[in-house]
């Protein structure tokens, strides 16, 4: 068994699809931050048969999470203060995602504005379809 110890501040990523870790590690830019991060990798999982789990120790301020609803509205999020589980967040499909996928419309703005941000909005929750900001067009999920 290995030991990853606890964390005073920060969150506990719980119940992630076996393999996608580092892409929420990247998704989230935990990368840019200076703070803990523990990636657990194919935990035995009873619920799941195996899962990742992220341990990042930061204030929990400084990150936006709502971009996990997005990738897997599954995810557990405990939140931790003083070393103590003070809330779990219920994660929800967020209403605009930016800068996490890209306009696959060759005619978009955004294919020739180098610096223009990716931004798709939600326009059916029921059936989770995001489409671009600026030229509407579809989300086609590739590997999410």
């Amino acid at each position: 068994m290995i030991n990853i110890s606890g964390i005073h501040e920060g969150f506990v990523l719980d119940h992630i699809q076996a393999g996608m870790s580092l892409r929420i590690y990247h998704d989230l830019k935990l990368d840019q931050l200076d703070c803990t991060v523990a990636i657990i990798k194919n935990a035995r999982s009873s619920k799941m048969g195996k899962k990742d789990i992220l341990k990042v120790e930061c204030p929990i301020e400084s990150l936006d999470l709502t971009i996990l609803g997005f990738i897997d509205h599954n995810i557990t999020v405990n939140v931790i203060k003083d070393d103590t589980v003070v809330s779990k967040m219920e994660l929800h499909l967020p209403k605009q995602v930016k800068n996490v996928i890209t306009c696959k419309n060759p005619r978009c703005i955004t294919s020739i504005e180098q610096g223009l941000d990716q931004i798709f909005l939600l326009t059916d929750e029921k059936r989770q379809i995001y489409r671009c900001k600026y030229c509407e067009e579809k989300y086609r999920s590739s590997a999410r």
